[in-house]
Parts: C-alpha cells; sequence; structure tokens
C-alpha cells in the first residue's frame, strides 16, 4: 500500500502542476496583440511581446519574426518542435502511474493470497474466518491501485488533449502570421 500511496501522492502533484500551466497559458490577448503589431508594421515591439511571454505560441511567433529570413516557415516550424516537451511535460509520469497502480495492487493482492493460504495451513480449514479475512484485506490493494489508476486516466487524456488542441492553434497562428508578413511582402 506504501507504493500506492506515493503514486497517488505523485499523481495529484502532477495533476496540480499541470493544471497551473494550462491555466496560466490560456489567454490569447498577448498573440492577439503581437499580429496586431506585425499588421501596424511594429515588428520590433511584436518581436519584444513575443520573447517576453509566457504563451508557447506566442514564443513560436516570435521565433517566426526573428528568423523570418531566410525562412520563416522552418523558423515557426522548429520553434513549434520545440514546444512540444514543454506541453508534454511529466504526462509519462502519469502515463506510468495508470499503468503501474493496478499492478502494484494486483502485486499486493497475490502476496496478501499468499499469506492467507498461510494462515490456513497453520490454523486448518476449520478457521474460515481467518483466511476470508485476509483475502478481503488483500484484495483492497487492487481496488486502491484500480482507483489511482482510473482517477489518474481522466486528468492524462484531458493534459494530452489539451496539448495537442495547444498545437492546433500554434498552427492556426503560424499560419495567421505567414498571411500577414506575405501580405506586406516579407515572406519570400
Amino acid at each position: 500500500m506504501v507504493p500506492l500511496l506515493l503514486c497517488s501522492i505523485i499523481s495529484l502533484a502532477v495533476t496540480i502542476e499541470r493544471y497551473m500551466f494550462w491555466r496560466k497559458v490560456q489567454s490569447r490577448e498577448p498573440v492577439e496583440e503581437l499580429l496586431q503589431k506585425v499588421e501596424r508594421n511594429e515588428t520590433d515591439q511584436a518581436l519584444q511581446l513575443g520573447r517576453s511571454s509566457d504563451l508557447p505560441v506566442a514564443r513560436v511567433l516570435a521565433a517566426g519574426l526573428a528568423h523570418r529570413n531566410p525562412s520563416l516557415s522552418k523558423a515557426l516550424e522548429v520553434a513549434a518542435q520545440a514546444e512540444v516537451p514543454v506541453l508534454n511535460k511529466r504526462l509519462t509520469i502519469l502515463d506510468t502511474i495508470i499503468t503501474l497502480a493496478p499492478l502494484l495492487g494486483l502485486l499486493g493482492t497475490v502476496t496478501g493470497m499468499i499469506s492467507s493460504f498461510g494462515i490456513m495451513s497453520e490454523a486448518g480449514l476449520g478457521q474460515p474466518h481467518a483466511v476470508t479475512g485476509g483475502v478481503a484485506e488483500a484484495l483492497i490493494a487492487t481496488a486502491t491501485g484500480l482507483l489511482i489508476a482510473i482517477l489518474t486516466l481522466v486528468p492524462y487524456n484531458y493534459f494530452s488533449n489539451r496539448a495537442e488542441r495547444e498545437l492546433e492553434e500554434i498552427e492556426y497562428y503560424a499560419s495567421r502570421l505567414e498571411l500577414i508578413l506575405a501580405s506586406k511582402g516579407e515572406n519570400k
């Protein structure tokens, strides 16, 4: 049960950290402001705004602006690829807990059953309460492992989906930047 407790604490900590991260980067106002500055030919201010932002999409646009010559699209692509690990940070921990917790629970159940059978061999078949109490106690580990996995699966799926949506938004805003610069004749 101690490893299961540790898994649940780690899962909760990662879930809180990822929730805070996604809450912090949900605003799109700085990105819209950056694109408006580019439209008004205030490229230096837009670049500074993007570099100072905590938003992954703003950092990608800033990298595109900084390296628009010789290749804006390649600069945007490389910057977007650099943001993927930031978006998926610590999700492998949640994925591991989803797999590991039920296995640890089963391990606890198996060791508990072995212990119950040991008691049965000593007490004989005349003491069914000694055996059934040990079996019931052993099954708690499996139930706990499954519960931890189920409760970890929900935030894992949400954060994975959120990372995919963020990459789609990065692509959307990068395309908008390319169109703005192309209309100005800066994207060759």
